[in-house]
């Protein structure tokens, strides 16, 4: 097979053994990110590749091939460098979307993601470009075939649990916070949370069964209300400090 950028690939299917790993932890949530990747709920963090010196050559590459002229040597020869940058990014992304995905697999018996609309949030012009290039959806991919082929379980929550909104300590619910937000107390319980950390281990709860959805949970009893203006401006302070 040859691609765009004039590269050839040879492709063949081999039998292989199936390799039986003992996980380390029950289960795992992962709360996938744009600068971090993807936050579990054990604690690791895993930071996304900086593709930003790649992207910016691409941006000048194209600006250059805008202004040369139709058929001619030199705009192929800049179609073949544009190519060959966007691959390089390509490469670089499913190279670590590999590794992250397979050392996720092998720790965990139970595997939790979130269920994004990332078709929706791509239109969100200042952040389309960045969350395009995170590859949230290849991982979802690479997570489920790995999760069958290590014999792992693996699920989704919906994108519409407030896994960001709810104390992992102690389930009370404070309301939506502005993404400038990182770290925030509880006012129920006082225990001070990543924003990130207590997102995964919410999901982590949610797809193990131990944390129900909002309308359930708030008949139960499990929750307090959302937080008030007043309360959730104590929580930026606290987390400001």
């Amino acid at each position: 097979i040859k691609d765009c950028a004039n590269r050839y690939f040879l492709s063949f299917v081999v039998d292989i053994e199936p390799e039986q790993i003992e996980p380390i932890n029950p289960s795992v949530g992962i709360d996938l990110g744009i600068k971090t990747l993807a936050v579990l709920s054990t604690g690791e963090k895993f930071q996304s590749p900086d593709y930003s010196k790649l992207d910016k050559k691409v941006r000048k590459l194209q600006r250059k091939l805008a202004r040369q002229s139709k058929g001619s040597n030199r705009r192929h020869k800049t179609r073949l460098k544009i190519a060959k940058k966007h691959n390089k990014i390509a490469d670089t992304r499913n190279d670590f979307l590999h590794k992250v995905s397979r050392i996720v697999i092998r720790k965990n018996q139970a595997i939790t993601l979130e269920d994004l609309n990332v078709s929706g949030m791509v239109k969100n012009r200042k952040l389309a470009r960045a969350i395009s290039q995170q590859g949230w959806r290849q991982f979802r991919t690479l997570c489920e075939s790995k999760a069958e082929k290590y014999g792992r379980t693996f699920s989704t929550v919906s994108r519409w649990e407030p896994t960001s909104q709810v104390c992992s300590h102690c389930g009370y619910q404070w309301g939506k916070l502005d993404l400038s937000v990182r770290t925030l107390t509880c006012l129920s319980c006082g225990t001070t949370h990543d924003r990130d950390d207590n997102a995964a281990k919410n999901i982590d709860q949610v797809g193990m069964g131990h944390r129900h959805d909002s309308k359930r949970t708030r008949r139960q009893s499990k929750t307090g209300s959302p937080a008030s203006v007043v309360e959730v401006s104590r929580i930026t302070v606290a987390s400001a400090r």
